[in-house]
């Protein structure tokens, strides 16, 4: 059982290591990035909308960004091939389903 856990890491880090989050803003919107070079599908979930996921758009270089109003706070979290996927993130609250989100607050 033991030698299967550094396979298993390996997996896990293959799938989310390699993905980074930052986001940028301009004109009066955020720009929320995913670096996830090896997803097939990306949604992002907003407290905006009531959390209906958006289509996230690719770049050539396996960076994944959507574009959202950034003047109010929101919550979010991205759905990554079917899984719910919480990245680093600085605010993070718990949801009412015992899961986290993270928050987006143009104060900070």
């Amino acid at each position: 059982m033991g030698r299967y856990i550094p396979v298993l890491f390996l997996a896990l880090l293959l799938l989310f290591g390699c993905a980074s989050h930052f986001y940028t803003i301009k004109a009066g919107t955020v720009h929320v990035y995913l670096r996830a070079p090896y997803a097939g599908r990306v949604y992002f979930a907003s407290s905006l909308d009531g959390y209906e996921f958006q289509e996230v758009t690719r770049n050539e270089d396996g960076v994944w960004e959507v574009t959202v109003s950034a003047e109010r706070e929101f919550k979010y979290f991205y759905v990554v091939d079917g899984e719910a996927f919480l990245p680093p993130c600085r605010l993070k609250e718990r949801d009412d389903l015992g899961s986290e989100n993270c928050i987006y607050s143009p104060d900070m």
